[in-house]
């Protein structure tokens, strides 16, 4: 008979073991480790060093950073379940070096500095652009439906806020008045003088929902006016640059400055309170959905808000609709580096081209040689946009249907688009934009089928962006690991 190898699961160890003998040479866990060693993580060490400095010790920033960063690349979001790999799984074991950090401090620390850890993926992006794994020479841009932590259940419109309201004041009062006659009944019965009973629930679950919506009808009423303000005060500008133009006419001068300043007066009628404009922000030049309002400022009655996330917006994805967030991504084609993300909450992918495209310019130090885009990002102002920061746009002018035919011939009108319409019917524009769907889709595939990332595990917009790009900065770590594995042979090509 064979002897079989020794196995005792028990057996303590006499001399302690090393970690970095626990993984295989070239494991995801020691590149990160040597990765965050190289991180600027200032910002997070000056945050820590103002707070108190009684209590309890915190932990090493580099150790969280690490696990968030391995948690990310490998699939694990949830802070409970990277609290428990500490214990169970031998990577989060070796990057926590023996530390058990309880779910709430992992997530304190992840809510606290979401914006420095999204900021990261500038400095994985240079490691990246020093490694050679950026070109430039073809971008790819697209933009996926990601679903809020919020559900479009959540969601009501402004007419059924009005009417909710109003059926909601008419039953809480039929049932103060049902309150009422039982309380004097009691009275006749038991002696006036009893103690008051208290609110049925009935009531106090209506009255709940009650303050509930009349508080989501103010804020959606707010930001319409807001919304309206703000169109009337750019139509205002507008009105005086043209007043202020020598060749307007003294007549239509006068006009014009009459017109912006009843533009004014509405604008300050709508938003009376006189507020210092928010500081820029570095996604100001994002687009963000706004109620649909009417002229006097307020909300349509197909106007939405969700009582959970108010941010996010009730968007089509795969023929459903979902209480979602636009996330896009740029991709260069030569390693699938991901040079550019963000996230709004604007539906429609055309306004976000020309900020994407100022992005990669900005995140890259150099502008790419040309850009690919499928038909949600095609207008006229795009072509010209791109035109004019040097880089030769590929935008589908519109879907064809199963027969070939364009969907919408309209779009064929304009000079752009019967310009940009040859240009991808020739063989040069049609090899450029066949390889849209084999560079920026398959990341998409990656971040949701191969990591599990379905859906944004905050609220807010802000908190959203600085998720995303975490998430992209670990798709780049990723790709970042595997060409150092290809440089050192010890993955195959």
């Amino acid at each position: 008979m064979k002897n079989y190898r020794p196995y005792n699961p028990t057996q303590s160890y006499l001399l302690p073991p090393s970690p970095s003998e626990w993984l295989p040479e070239g494991h995801l866990v020691y590149f990160v480790l040597d990765l965050v060693a190289e991180l600027d993580l200032r910002e997070i060490e000056r945050r820590l060093q103002a707070k108190d400095p009684r209590g309890e010790r915190p932990y090493a920033p580099r150790m969280m950073v690490a696990l968030m960063l391995y948690g990310y690349a490998t699939g694990v979001f949830s802070s409970r379940k990277i609290a428990r790999a500490t214990h169970e799984d031998v990577g989060f074991r070796v990057l926590a070096g023996g530390a058990h950090p309880h779910f709430t401090t992992v997530n304190e620390f992840r809510m606290a500095h979401l914006d420095v850890l999204g900021a990261l993926f500038f400095q994985v992006l240079r490691m990246c652009q020093a490694a050679g794994l950026t070109k430039l020479g073809h971008i790819a841009l697209d933009g996926t439906k990601m679903k809020a932590n919020a559900s479009k259940h959540k969601a009501m419109s402004h007419e059924r806020m009005v009417k909710d309201e109003a059926r909601l004041k008419a039953e809480i009062e039929a049932l103060l008045v049902r309150a009422q006659q039982a309380d004097a009944e009691e009275d006749a019965q038991y002696g006036a003088g009893r103690e008051p009973e208290d609110v049925p629930a009935e009531l106090r679950r209506r009255e709940d929902r009650l303050a509930k919506i009349r508080a989501a009808r103010a804020a959606l009423e707010a930001e319409a006016a807001a919304a309206r303000a703000e169109d009337l005060i750019a139509q205002a500008d507008e009105l005086r640059a043209k007043a202020a133009d020598p060749a307007t006419s003294p007549r239509d001068r006068a006009g014009f400055a009459t017109r912006a300043a009843r533009h004014d007066q509405q604008a300050a009628e709508l938003d009376p309170n006189d507020r210092d404009p928010p500081p820029p922000g570095p996604d100001d030049d994002l687009p963000r959905h706004t109620p649909p309002t009417s002229a006097d400022g307020k909300p349509q009655p197909k106007a939405q808000r969700n009582f959970t996330d108010p941010d996010s917006r009730i968007m089509l994805r795969d023929g459903a609709f979902l209480q979602a967030f636009n996330a896009q991504i740029a991709v260069d084609d030569a390693h699938q580096i991901i040079v550019a993300a963000a996230v709004g909450n604007q539906s429609p992918d055309v306004e976000y081209f020309a900020p994407m495209l100022e992005r990669i310019i900005d995140n890259c130090d150099a502008v790419p040689a040309c850009v690919t885009a499928d038909a949600g990002y095609f207008s006229a102002a795009n072509v010209r946009a791109a035109e004019h920061m040097g880089t030769e746009p590929f935008i589908a002018v519109n879907r064809l249907r199963h027969d070939g035919t364009p969907a919408d011939r309209d779009r064929l009108r304009s000079i752009e688009a019967i310009a940009m319409r040859a240009t991808l019917d020739d063989t040069r524009g049609r090899a450029a934009y066949a390889k849209r769907k084999s560079t920026v889709e398959p990341v998409f595939g990656q971040i949701r089928a191969a990591r599990g990332f379905h859906h944004f595990s905050f609220r807010g917009l802000l908190k959203n962006r600085g998720e995303w790009l975490l998430l992209c900065l670990t798709h780049n770590l990723l790709k970042l690991y595997r060409s150092t594995l290809l440089d050192a042979q010890l993955l195959p090509a």
